[in-house]
Formats: C-alpha cells, sequence, structure tokens
C-alpha cells in the first residue's frame, strides 16, 4: 500500500482517479481534546480493469497540501462514496467549506436495500465482499507516528472492499428503481447547515424538565456561551462544563465567584477565570431576557390528540411495508411519526416523497378506514375496505 506524503503524488493520484466514474473515500480522525475532529489520515481508492488502486494520504505530513483532493471531491464526473458519511463530510466542510458532490452513503443504500438498521461496513464487507476486517486498531491514536503495519492495513480496508460494496449496492438500486430513493436521503448530507452549530441554538440539544421560559432563557444564554467559548478555543465542551453542570447553574442561578464555588458538578477551572466571567455574565443574560424573548417549551405534542390503537396500527402497517419492500423501518418512519400521523398531523416526513409510495399512502388510507389490516400465514398484508 502506498502512503502519500506530498502535494505532488497526491496531485497525481487525483488525477488518474477523475478519469473513473467513482472514488471511495474515509478518514481517520480524534476528536477527544478538540471541538472540531482532527483529521490524521484520508484513505481513497478507485476501481478498473487492472483491479484500480489504494492510496492512504498523510494529512499530517510537512508541506501536504489537501487542494487536489477538494478540486476531485468539486468534479461533477465523479461519484464521491463513502460509509456512515457524516462525520467525514463535517471535517471537509470545516477544513475547506466544501461538501463532496455528487455523493453516496453506502449506510443509507444498504438500509434501502435491506440490509438493516444503519449497518456497519463490518456486516457489509463480511455479505457482500465475503471477507472480514481485523478491527482491533479501530481505537488506535491515529496523530502519532509513524503509524503501525496494522494500523495501515486496517485504514486501507475502508475503502478497498468499499468498491465492491458500492458497485453491489449501486446496481441493485438501479435494477429496482430506487436509486432515487437515496438520492432524496443524500439532501440532508449535502445541507451545510447539517455541520454547523450556532451558539444561538445550542440550547436546543439540551435536555431540561423543566419548561419554565425564565429557567430556558437562563439554559440558552449558558449553552451559547459554552459553545462560543468551544469553538473559539476548539475544546470539546465538556471541557467548558458538562450538561449537568449547566442545568444546576440555571436552577441555582450564581451571581458571583463565591456562588460558583459552591456548584457541586462545575470543574475547578471553570470557577475563576473567563469561563467564570462568561458563566456569570450569560446568567445575568439569561434574567435579564425581556420576557418576550425568552425560550417557549415546544409544547406541540401536549395539544396532540394521540389515538394509541390506530398508533399501534401504524406500526403494524410499518412493519409489514419494511418487510414486503425489504427496506429498513426506521429509514421509513419513525415511532414519532407515527404518533403524528395518528394525531392527525400530515406535514410528517413519513408521508412525503418515496416514503409516500411506500407507506404514506397505506398510512393514510388506514388512518381514513379505507383499509384494514389481517394475517396471511406469517404476513400481514392489508385489503380494501370500500
Amino acid at each position: 500500500m502506498k502512503t502519500i506524503t506530498t502535494t505532488e503524488a497526491l496531485a497525481e493520484f487525483c488525477e488518474r482517479a477523475a478519469l473513473h466514474p467513482y472514488v471511495t473515500v474515509d478518514t481517520e480522525f480524534l476528536r477527544e481534546r478538540t471541538y472540531y475532529s482532527k483529521l490524521c489520515l484520508l484513505q481513497m481508492a478507485y476501481s478498473d480493469a487492472d483491479g484500480g488502486d489504494a492510496v492512504l494520504v498523510d494529512p499530517l505530513a510537512e508541506g501536504l497540501s489537501l487542494e487536489p483532493v477538494y478540486d476531485l471531491f468539486r468534479n461533477p464526473n465523479v461519484v464521491k462514496v463513502f460509509h456512515a458519511a457524516r462525520q467525514d463530510l463535517e471535517i471537509f466542510y470545516v477544513e475547506a467549506g466544501l461538501i463532496p458532490e455528487p455523493l453516496f452513503d453506502t449506510q443509507v443504500a444498504a438500509m434501502v436495500c435491506g440490509y438493516g438498521e444503519q449497518v456497519g461496513y463490518e456486516t457489509l464487507v463480511r455479505k457482500i465482499a465475503k471477507a472480514e476486517l481485523d478491527k482491533s486498531s479501530r481505537f488506535t491514536d491515529w496523530s502519532r507516528r509513524p503509524l503501525t503495519d496494522a494500523q495501515l492495513t486496517y485504514a486501507v480496508a475502508d475503502v478497498t472492499h468499499l468498491r465492491q460494496i458500492y458497485e453491489v449496492l449501486s446496481k441493485r438500486l438501479e435494477q429496482s428503481g430506487r436509486a432515487r430513493w437515496v438520492a432524496e436521503e443524500m439532501a440532508v448530507l449535502r445541507d451545510p447547515a447539517t455541520y454547523v452549530t450556532k451558539p444561538s441554538e445550542a440550547w436546543e440539544r439540551i435536555k431540561t424538565r423543566t419548561n419554565s421560559p425564565k429557567f430556558l432563557a437562563v439554559v440558552k444564554e449558558l449553552a451559547r456561551f459554552r459553545e462560543g467559548y468551544a469553538q473559539s478555543r476548539n475544546i470539546p465542551r465538556t471541557r467548558v462544563f458538562k450538561d449537568d453542570a449547566l442545568i444546576e447553574l440555571a436552577s441555582t442561578k450564581p451571581t458571583s465567584d463565591k456562588d460558583l464555588s459552591r456548584s457541586r458538578l462545575l470543574l475547578r477551572e471553570a470557577r475563576k477565570g473567563e469561563i467564570a466571567e462568561g458563566i456569570l455574565a450569560a446568567v445575568k443574560a439569561g434574567l435579564e431576557t425581556a420576557p418576550d424573548d425568552m425560550p417557549q417549551p415546544d409544547r406541540s405534542r401536549e395539544k396532540l390528540q394521540v389515538n394509541p390503537a390506530l398508533a399501534d396500527l401504524l406500526r403494524v402497517l410499518l412493519k409489514a411495508r419494511s418487510d414486503q419492500e425489504d427496506v429498513a423501518q426506521k429509514l421509513i418512519a419513525t415511532s414519532a411519526d407515527l404518533d403524528l400521523i395518528a394525531a392527525g398531523e400530515r406535514d410528517v416526513p413519513a408521508l412525503k416523497g418515496w416514503r409516500k409510495e411506500v407507506f404514506g399512502d397505506a398510512a393514510i388510507a388506514l388512518c381514513n378506514g379505507k383499509i384494514g389490516l389481517a394475517t396471511k400465514g406469517r404476513k400481514v398484508v392489508t385489503f380494501d375496505l370500500d
């Protein structure tokens, strides 16, 4: 296997890869000590009549530029193939402000092709490539040099087997007419908003038991400060303070360093200096938030009149359609989708796009009393009630 350490060698490989219909891509990175992922290794491969080529690119090599890779990612004639692409794509978006296009995620494709929920790469290698992976290097430190032979072997396998997996899945999708289903699913991965966390919206990820607008206003300001501080210094948000400490601070509403010293959950480093000042300023800003500007709890679900019997029937229908179409259930509809449909909501992802054809039309018919469910042997089938 070849490890590329110069921009010239990388450009040569990318020029060759650009002559082929697709290139498989994977990354190895670290994120335990940083806010943004640190790219430590890039793997790429293509296939041709002579067997193709696979390389490892060392982004930590002195003087190496990844611009040839970015040019390849911009090439509309080459499909960029990943498995479970989200974290890989976030790295490239943060580093270069781009998202590879066109894009293909074999994990999504595998779910469409009936390989199960969020199927892992190792499973696809075993089922499609008929090979076994040595995963002993999965959790090693990819930033240390030199890399071991075991690490290199592990890394290159993540793109070599991916070639066969892509070819098998893409052929199945074309034969079944489901290629557009995967194309629809790629919309989220192609959206830059997927990879951007705005400090002003960070509070929405915090799980709280209290829905008081004043309490949520303090939570919002604390989360805003923590996210901005972590981003600006490229450290994990948990190094600033953890979620449980944030909830404690929003409850106790400290106004001085002395108050902070009484916190049970706040890290020692956060009780002084810039973090302490940021916490006190955030609490003050939250308490001074005008009532009209305070976050309001989402009470939409509280107003829903879910018909539990109908929701259970929809779950049976989903299982039946998933088995019939050989598509992962969670890719078609979530439990929340089913509750919304059972409550009369119609602006639901499960009722749109390809999901409408597979499940949505039948779900609405079931809700409207147009069809019923029955067992036929081991299968659940629908029948018309008109």
